[in-house]
């Protein structure tokens, strides 16, 4: 989803030059914001999706009274926020802020060791998992999809460094979480989709396609306990691995990081497809997931595993991860659709862009893309420009983040985020009735009105690289 609030920015983008706002006016706005928020959105230190003025609680769907997310942009989201409020500012009541995040991320880990998608305060709420604490029952599959228990993890890591390593709670979620995480890395170097206990041992094999009829053949239930690439994994598993090695100097993170990077390498799949599969077997052949999710190669999971090689190379030192980058850029710049961007699916063997539609309740391959399901993002604006850029950074010797790292925001731009709070602080959005699709799917009426916490933490973050880039 592209929030309105960057919208907004994009649009000021060319606004004539004006006077910077003082870095005590923007600071001002951040603690107002940030107060306002935490008063009408926080439980327990954690946070949901969306909050109604009405007081409806949303994640995916409607939340209890006592539940917070975990999977972005919930708790770890808005908690990363107040730790770059507190880096660009050293107010205190950001760092505070965040360590409360942090304790309810602490509150709801799993015996496993990670996370599920929410976290709930009431031992008898609906969606109570097995938490490692004791107060709850149930699940206790810790999810590295969709970013839940690496999001997490990673915010607990950088929080524990600006604290100093100052909490206890915080310092043990993480001894905990990090070693049962390095127990779920496969043999070749991959992950699934999550874990309970340890993997087994697996032979290692390098990624080709299915030599039987993969719209039939090949479908295994348990689907998540198979190396998996989805939603961005390759990218989340990559900043926590970097995280724990430059915050902590933790070298088994490196290591796992350098073995990751490994399966990477044997997870690109032969020409003339020099791509990756969201998901692969045991057999490393690309397989099937969720009924919409088919073997092919993913315009999107290929894209992330670009930037993670970037930066696996750049950390180790080993150029080896750099040898698939131009090839595989080659193959989906060949690939892209006539609008520009890429296609999450191309069939094995023609590449031809590939989607899923509805056949009564369950979904027939097509490679029509008209009158596609709306819960899923069958196509995707292309980062390749900027992986090319990146590549050619690291190959002039200049640091990925001149590329990667995101522009601090320009004056007209913190006039217009300052300008969009209401009295009281808070960035309110009202329900116009359009089809853009939020991120959890939420259902407003029109003219409802809500809090959402992407909108906060991305404006939160934004203000605060403008004031970490003005000299006080």
């Amino acid at each position: 989803m592209i929030s309105r609030a960057l919208v907004i920015l994009v649009a000021l983008a060319n606004l004539p030059m004006q006077a910077a706002p003082p870095r005590e006016q923007v600071v001002a706005a951040m603690k107002r914001a940030s107060g306002a928020f935490v008063e009408k959105a926080s439980v327990s230190g954690g946070f949901v999706y969306y909050v109604t003025l009405g007081g409806r609680r949303l994640g995916e769907g409607e939340a209890t009274a006592t539940e917070i997310w975990v999977q972005p942009p919930g708790t770890p989201t808005v908690g990363e926020a107040f730790l770059d409020a507190y880096e660009a500012t050293g107010d205190a009541s950001f760092l505070d802020r965040a360590l409360k995040a942090g304790r309810a991320l602490a509150y709801g880990q799993l015996e496993s060791g990670g996370w599920r998608n929410s976290i709930d305060f009431d031992a008898s709420g609906p969606r109570i998992d097995q938490y490692r604490n004791g107060k709850g029952k149930g699940r206790n599959f810790s999810t590295l999809d969709d970013n839940i228990t690496l999001s997490a993890l990673a915010f607990l890591m950088r929080l524990d460094a600006l604290a100093k390593g100052g909490d206890s709670e915080i310092r043990d979620a993480i001894d905990y979480a990090m070693p049962r995480l390095l127990a779920a890395q496969f043999a070749n170097g991959g992950f699934p989709q999550g874990w309970i206990a340890p993997v087994a041992d697996r032979p290692v094999v390098k990624a080709s396609f299915p030599p039987y009829d993969w719209r039939t053949e090949g479908r295994i239930k348990e689907y998540w306990n198979e190396y998996t690439l989805n939603d961005g994994m390759a990218l989340t598993l990559t900043e926590v691995f970097l995280r724990a090695h430059r915050l902590a100097g933790n070298v088994a993170a490196l290591a796992a990081l350098s073995r990751f990077g490994e399966f990477l390498l044997l997870a690109q799949l032969p020409d003339p497809q020099p791509g990756w599969a969201q998901q692969y077997g045991p057999d490393m052949h690309p397989i099937w997931a969720r009924a919409f999710e088919p073997p092919a190669v993913s315009g999107r999971e290929s894209e992330d595993v670009l930037i993670a090689l970037l930066k696996i190379a750049e950390v180790t030192g080993d150029d080896r991860f750099l040898a698939p980058i131009v090839p595989a850029v080659k193959y989906l710049e060949s690939s892209l659709l006539p609008d520009g961007q890429l296609a999450r699916y191309y069939e094995i063997g023609v590449n031809r862009p590939l989607f899923l539609r509805r056949q009564g309740k369950g979904y027939e391959l097509t490679n029509d893309d008209s009158n596609l399901p709306d819960h899923y993002g069958w196509k995707n604006p292309t980062r390749l420009d900027r992986i090319k850029n990146a590549y050619r950074a690291k190959m002039a010797g200049r640091p990925l983040a001149e590329v990667l790292d995101p522009a601090p925001m320009e004056a007209a731009m913190v006039e217009s985020v300052i300008g969009a709070m209401d009295a009281n602080g808070l960035w309110i959005t009202t329900h116009d009735g359009s089809e853009e699709r939020l991120v959890g799917q939420p259902k407003f009426a029109v003219g409802e009105q809500y809090l959402s916490s992407e909108q906060f933490s991305e404006n939160l973050r934004a203000l605060s690289g403008y004031v970490k880039g003005i000299t006080p």
